[in-house]
């Protein structure tokens, strides 16, 4: 297939959560010619897309791009599965629909690295502006907005013991987990509107498919970007086996994601020069923070209870409630962030340690503020080749430490009297642990949360790729607007940031385009 207009004001690399949005603003805010390229195909008719008690048959589906982690002693040599969407709205049509900004802290901490205008009172209007919280306006939620934000009701019974053991155990009581300092248990914020995923594709892109200036293409894999000196004029596809190459007057805009944005700057020769000549790829910009930084929150797939009788059929997003703490009474902001599951979640070496029954339950203690990076490098210099995803899980003492704390916080959760009431044993762990126990059950538990982060960090130094109108150093025409250019990952989930970043990103591009 060829494209019958090969030039482009805009070309967005990438119809995830981020693409989508910036092709939205672009095409309401302006008479641009838009062009938006995804990978993968449309997100219609996936049931499990759709449905939100079904979105776990996503991972490992055909529209998944079923990355791995590199094994790492850190984690008892395993390999860690990484799920990412390949399909419109991307992992944000793939993920558990969980709506967290995170803290102010998070934000506040991007301004004072030297990112100024990422502070949390500068982002709030954007994370207003795209939501349509049931609640309605307030000075903290934004209501009209593309993506409908619900609260989880009639909760599952798990999720309900969830709430009244922490409510016994001293936890506050937060009516909305999205207020700025979030600490405390409450019924989780889901995009979802009337029982159906609420995702970028559906609330952002589907309602602007038809419009004039906007052209969507599925099935498009982007092998490099092409640069006249140093300004990026457009890029090189492939589709139905056939190489094209279109052109962007305007800028070029990166949406790929944590892995895919910075494969597609090293094949272009933009990244470390070292890595770049091993592979025989020309330096065309030297970056030596691309494919650097990654960041992962970390989930325990193993703190599971055998129930006393059978729960009812899991719904909502398997979660419905949640509950930020401190690790150590000290932090200045939360670490931990748990999730109640209401189906049995472990890794497969704490199974084969402690046999699961079919009718268990599990809390999931989340490390949300991660101290250890790792990174992305290419092993071939192919557009399809093997990726080395090293994201270094638990190589800082600090992450083994406070995962321990949450495992020990996890089973005082459980001890509760609303937790006794529904479980009739601990199966994983069946008791206490010593410390030396407990830090071998966090390195065999220990999961991604599927949030990669970073690895085109926004900065002024020398690691940055990006700057804080998130336009790629020493480049123009090219920029980020994606979770890569995250420099530390938020404290909660990473699509709702996500989707401010996108946001931020359009607001640039339309304020360029005027000046």
């Amino acid at each position: 297939m060829k494209i019958e207009q090969g030039h482009f004001d805009y070309v967005i690399v990438g119809a995830g959560t981020a693409g989508c949005v910036v092709a939205r603003r672009l095409v309401e805010g302006s008479d641009a010619r838009v062009l938006l390229i995804e990978a993968g195909g449309s997100d219609e008719g996936i049931a499990s897309i759709s449905h939100p008690a079904r979105w776990l048959e996503n991972i490992g589906a055909a529209h998944d791009w079923s990355y791995a982690y590199e094994s790492s002693p850190h984690v008892d040599n395993r390999a860690l599965f990484l799920s990412r969407g390949k399909v419109l709205g991307g992992s944000g049509s793939t993920n558990g629909m969980i709506w967290a900004r995170g803290n102010r802290a998070d934000y506040d901490g991007w301004a004072a690295a030297g990112n100024a205008g990422w502070d949390f009172d500068s982002v709030l209007p954007l994370f207003k502006k795209s939501e349509d919280w049931e609640g309605g306006a307030s000075a903290f939620r934004g209501a009209g907005g593309p993506i409908r934000i619900e609260r989880a009701r009639q909760l599952n019974p798990v999720a309900a013991a969830l709430i009244d053991a922490c409510g016994t155990y001293g936890m506050p009581y937060l009516e909305d987990v999205n207020v700025p300092h979030p600490e405390g248990v409450g019924p989780i914020n889901m995009n979802v509107r009337e029982g159906t995923r609420c995702g970028t594709a559906r609330a952002f892109l589907q309602p602007v498919r038809g419009h004039a200036n906007l052209t969507v293409l599925t099935g498009a894999q982007v092998v490099s970007l092409t640069l006249s000196g140093t300004r990026c004029t457009g890029l090189e596809l492939l589709m139905a086996g056939e190489r094209q190459v279109l052109h962007a007057s305007r800028e070029v805009i990166l949406c790929a994601g944590t892995i895919d944005t910075p494969r597609l700057l090293m094949l272009s020769g933009i990244g470390p020069a070292e890595d770049l000549r091993r592979l025989d790829i020309p330096v065309a910009a030297a970056l030596a923070g691309v494919g650097q930084n990654l960041q992962e929150h970390v989930i325990l797939a193993g703190l599971c209870f055998e129930a006393k009788q059978p729960l009812p059929p899991p719904h909502h997003n398997l979660v419905d409630s949640t509950f930020f703490w401190k690790s150590r009474a000290s932090l200045p902001v939360p670490d931990l962030m748990f999730v109640p599951v209401q189906l049995p979640y472990v890794s497969a070496e704490i199974a084969a340690q402690y046999p699961v029954p079919s009718h268990s339950f599990c809390l999931a203690p989340g490390l949300v503020r991660v101290q250890s990076r790792g990174h992305v490098r290419m092993k071939t210099a192919r557009h399809d080749g093997p990726l080395e995803i090293q994201p270094r899980l638990l190589a800082e003492q600090a992450d083994v430490d406070a995962l321990v704390a949450g495992l020990e916080l996890g089973l005082d959760i459980a001890s509760q009297p609303a937790f006794r009431e529904i479980a009739h044993r601990w199966v994983a762990p069946p008791k206490r642990l010593s410390r030396e126990e407990a830090v071998a059950f966090v390195r065999r538990a220990s999961s991604p949360y599927f949030h990669p982060v970073g690895t085109c960090a926004m900065g002024s130094g020398e690691a940055a790729v990006v700057d804080a109108r998130l336009r790629v150093h020493g480049l123009e025409g090219l920029r980020i607007a994606d979770a890569s250019v995250m420099p530390t990952i938020p404290s909660a989930g990473t699509l709702a940031p996500t989707v401010m970043i996108a946001e931020f990103a359009s607001r640039q591009l339309l304020a360029d385009r005027v000046g």
